[in-house]
């Protein structure tokens, strides 16, 4: 079965091909003999109906900097022209990421997108998590700052992050003694009405934030992301170190606990973010990691996710 495959992804000049996770998807769907075309999500427009993105055929290979090949641009009717979708642009989940799902849900599942783009938009990571507050540690979402004060004096140690926020940025370690509060809630609140996540801080994370990837709701890998000395954030981008890691009977119960609601949803590639035996996001928008667990384990994790795609046309 030969595919056609649209990734709707950021500018793929600039990627790091032996961390992007679209790479490793493109790649592994071209061994499979299907063809890919890219377009970016500016290009994805709906007109009296009809959806369409100026797209270019593609040809991934790994090799740094000469890792992509781009042909002539066509426009492409992303229900008559495609068979797949790949929805994997960054965040932040704002209203131009969330006008892309309304728009591809003109074309889906006619055309298949993944992850399901209504699912997507009902799902930002930091949010979704909320539907298991048995699994998380204590939260609270809000842009009320006596609550905000209340929360910080019963837990002492606290983190605040913007709500659609990626890739930890904008995210803080707030210690008992430090007075930055308000300064902070101010450059919140300068910068967006959004509400902001406040989490008691977990001391566990400087064991590692276990990613653990999930397809069609069965974990298949895992992670650990340990911070980088004087760092609270432990994504790999801003200097945390990725060490090799099975997934816990403890880890095992969370997967368990959220794959079938995963699934239903169609929800098929996914990355939990786990400290200590505590479940903090569900990232469905541009999940990564699978280049990593790769490199420790010796498995194909992309192919982990064509062989669903697959399944499901």
């Amino acid at each position: 079965m030969s595919l056609r495959v649209a990734i709707q992804m950021d500018p793929v000049g600039p990627i790091d091909i032996n961390g992007d996770s679209s790479f490793a998807l493109g790649l592994e769907a071209q061994a499979r003999g299907h063809s890919l075309f890219h377009y970016l999500p500016m290009a994805l427009t709906y007109d009296r109906g009809r959806v369409t993105a100026t797209a270019h055929p593609m040809e991934l290979r790994r090799e740094k900097g000469n890792h992509f090949t781009f042909g002539e641009p066509r426009v492409l009717d992303l229900r008559s022209d495609v068979d797949v979708i790949l929805m994997r642009q960054d965040p932040p989940f704002d209203m131009g990421y969330i006008t892309a799902t309304h728009i591809l849900e003109h074309v889906h599942p006619e055309t298949l997108v993944v992850n399901d783009p209504a699912h997507v938009r009902n799902a930002p990571e930091k949010l979704l998590v909320t539907h298991f507050p048995d699994l998380m540690p204590e939260t609270m979402i809000t842009r009320d700052r006596a609550a905000i004060r209340a929360f910080r004096k019963e837990f002492g140690d606290i983190i605040v992050k913007p709500l659609y926020g990626n890739g930890g940025a904008g995210v803080f370690h707030l210690r008992p003694e430090d007075s930055n509060l308000n300064s902070l809630m101010e450059m919140f609140e300068a910068q967006s009405r959004e509400p902001v996540m406040v989490q008691r801080y977990m001391p566990e994370v400087r064991q590692g934030d276990k990613r653990i990837i999930l397809v069609d709701g069965k974990a298949v890998g895992a992670i650990n992301r340990v911070p980088a000395e004087g760092e609270a954030r432990s994504n790999m981008h801003v200097g945390g170190r990725p060490d090799k890691s099975g997934i816990t009977p403890a880890e095992h119960k969370i997967c368990e606990a959220i794959g079938p609601l995963l699934k239903e949803r169609g929800l098929i590639f996914v990355g939990i973010d786990v400290i200590g035996d505590k479940l903090t996001e569900i990232n469905v928008t541009s999940p990564t990691g699978i280049q990593e667990i790769d490199r420790y384990d010796g498995s194909n994790l992309a192919g982990l996710v064509w062989d669903a795609i697959e399944a499901r046309l």
